[in-house]
């Protein structure tokens, strides 16, 4: 199938099978998620990849009672870093310079551009990693998709309490979204067999 073929396939899948997915098929997912693109590539965040069945519960528990929790393969954390600090940026220069094989004081005016932003506040920063993890989610989410893996996107959890379950606050992390990996249960999930709903391409978007 095509790209829009496995679009029209994918919803947002509320009750899975547990059926485990093939770690290749993991691997180019969370390869996509690498590969996609963020504000200035600087990549402030970090996706926690979680099977633990013991680990799972605990966060079922006290942060998510969402079933696929529990009934996925695997559930994707996206952590966004909350300060967005100087070491950060050194070491982002440092990736440059070796990757493209250049010196890192021809960098000096990039690096600069980051300046602003440490200087940013906590709240500040947060708000701007959170969207650019958000970017690396949706790229998951069509991954996805065209490994025929069910994907659920899910906000409706107790980030403070994932957050102490995890430790992420010692990290400089805050989690901002799950995405929970599996397969569908056709019998148990009722949108199994639904239509996609979405607006008409005439009514989303505005030619000028």
């Amino acid at each position: 199938m095509n790209l829009i073929e496995q679009l029209n396939w994918r919803y947002a899948t509320k009750r899975m099978n547990g059926t485990k997915i093939p770690q290749e098929k993991i691997d180019r997912i969370l390869e996509a998620i690498r590969l996609a693109p963020t504000s200035f590539g600087l990549q402030a965040f970090k996706v926690i990849d979680i099977t633990d069945s013991a680990l799972r519960e605990k966060i079922f528990n006290e942060a998510c009672q969402q079933p696929q929790i529990k009934e996925s393969s695997n559930i994707l954390v996206f952590a966004a870093n909350k300060k967005v600090t100087a070491e950060m940026v050194d070491n982002y220069m440092n990736l440059i310079a070796v990757t493209r094989e250049i010196p890192v004081d021809a960098l000096s005016e990039f690096s600069a551009a980051f300046d602003s932003i440490v200087a940013g506040s906590e709240e500040q920063n947060l708000a701007w990693t959170a969207r650019q993890a958000y970017i690396a989610f949706g790229v998951g989410l069509v991954a996805a998709a065209e490994e025929e893996v069910d994907a659920t996107p899910m906000e409706g959890f107790d980030p403070a309490a994932l957050d102490k379950i995890l430790g992420l606050g010692e990290q400089n992390l805050a989690s901002v979204t799950i995405l929970a990996l599996g397969y569908r249960d056709e019998l148990a999930d009722y949108l199994a067999s639904a239509r996609k709903v979405r607006k008409s391409a005439r009514d989303l978007f505005v030619k000028l």
